[in-house]
């Protein structure tokens, strides 16, 4: 097959088809990483995680601010659960949500991008 000017040296710099293949993710990594991209593709799941990123909430402030059913906002809890960026302690009657190491760690990167972009 033929390739474009550079893309064919690189290419067998690199081991190859075969090499390029070696150096992909695994489908159970590719599959984690769309899970969180789809977690956060959601403005009213971002607005969660703003939330969070401030203090810890219950779901009747998180509710409040958001003005959603608590059937909408279940659901969305749980995508952000299932993708790994909250996550709920019992503390009595109350469920108590906070961002994990991973939402915690994604929400800075998102802020210090955003004020970079503000920079420009």
């Amino acid at each position: 097959m033929a390739l474009p000017e550079g893309i064919e040296e690189a290419l067998c710099r690199c081991g190859g088809i075969a090499g390029l293949m070696e150096r992909l993710p695994g489908d159970e990594a590719l599959e984690r990483e769309s899970a969180l991209f789809r977690a956060l593709a959601d403005p009213l799941r971002l607005k969660i995680l703003a939330m969070l990123a401030v203090q810890p909430l219950c779901v009747c402030v998180i509710k409040a601010v958001l003005g959603i059913a608590d059937s909408k906002l279940s659901y969305h809890l749980s995508v952000l659960k299932k993708a790994g960026l909250i996550t709920g302690e019992a503390q009595g009657n109350w469920i108590i949500y906070s961002l994990t190491d991973l939402g915690d760690t994604l929400w800075v990167r998102r802020i210090r991008a955003a004020k970079d972009r503000e920079k420009e």
